[in-house]
């Protein structure tokens, strides 16, 4: 019997990068997409988890761990992200039959622009809690945030910018008040003493992978955050593909910058809003709850 869980490793040569990715299981193709600093390595439970129903594939983002730049690494663009997904799509569903797509947080606004530049190759889009600024209230405010986060990095290194993002993105007054592991990625990975305080320590394999994912903070705060969150989705094509797109939510984080930007985005183009365990983070916060959550999203008729 084959090992559904098994992983299979690959290469793609897109314009400008090689993608390492990762596919596990069979049946239809579902591609996660890793957001903050993360890589494929986010989704190893998920992934798991899915591998009876789908076939997942996950991979590091151009310019992270396993995934080199032909060249230095320079402001990242969302759309630039998505024709590299569609890439892996049809290298990896060849037949042209389409594929479904989870992102969460910058990577959710790669969905969205991938659903609005390739609608013919997605089945299902779940986009969650994408930061896009554009979509809220204020979107000054928005802007001003993630400016200082990236100035932060810039003057006092990755720690000053992660606080001044953790202070920026605070629960207002009477709001219970993140932890440390909602904290840690609101735009990254967590570390392994962060996932060891909450009385986890990790494996091996799995401290490497925080390292990893660690060590491509510099690139996500210094050529992601703001282009992303920058992003300004094509509402007219999202709105006509509204049918294919799920807008997630966490059930924690409803009071956050991410989530009413997430359903801003819902409420202007006509989507679905679906409701997930756990905050911003909530994949890694509650994996195996988040995974079949997604599992009855991604199956609704």
């Amino acid at each position: 019997m084959t090992d559904r869980t098994a992983v299979r490793t690959g290469l793609l040569t897109v314009d400008g990068a090689t993608l390492h990715h990762e596919v596990r299981g069979e049946g239809p193709l579902l591609v996660m997409m890793p957001g903050g600093s993360a890589d494929a390595g986010i989704y190893d439970a998920i992934a798991a988890d899915l591998a009876d129903r789908w076939t997942v594939a996950t991979f590091d983002p151009r310019g992270y761990s396993r995934s080199a730049p032909a060249g230095p690494v320079t402001d990242q663009s969302p759309a630039t992200h998505a024709d590299d997904i569609v890439r892996l799509i049809e290298s990896l569903s060849p037949d042209g039959v389409p594929a479904a797509l989870f992102g969460s947080s910058s990577s959710a606004v790669v969905a969205l622009a991938a659903l609005a530049r390739h609608p013919g190759r997605l089945s299902r889009v779940v986009a969650h809690e994408p930061p896009v600024v554009a979509l809220l209230p204020d979107p000054e405010a928005g802007r001003a945030l993630f400016a200082a986060v990236r100035e932060a990095f810039r003057r006092d290194g990755v720690a000053a910018a992660m606080t001044t993002m953790a202070a920026g993105l605070a629960p207002e007054e009477g709001e219970a008040a993140p932890g440390p592991e909602r904290t840690a990625e609101r735009g990254e990975a967590p570390t392994p003493e962060q996932t060891a305080t909450q009385g986890q320590a990790p494996t091996p394999e799995q401290a490497a992978t925080f390292r990893r994912m660690h060590a491509n903070l510099p690139v996500f705060l210094e050529h992601v955050l703001c282009p992303f969150s920058g992003y300004v989705p094509d509402l007219v094509a999202l709105k006509a593909a509204a049918a294919h797109l799920v807008v997630g939510v966490g059930r924690d984080s409803r009071a956050l910058l991410p989530a009413i930007a997430a359903e801003g985005l819902a409420r202007r183009v006509g989507a679905g809003v679906a409701e997930f365990p756990g905050g911003h983070i909530g994949l890694t916060e509650h994996p195996r709850a988040f995974a079949a959550r997604l599992r009855d999203v991604l199956a609704a008729p």
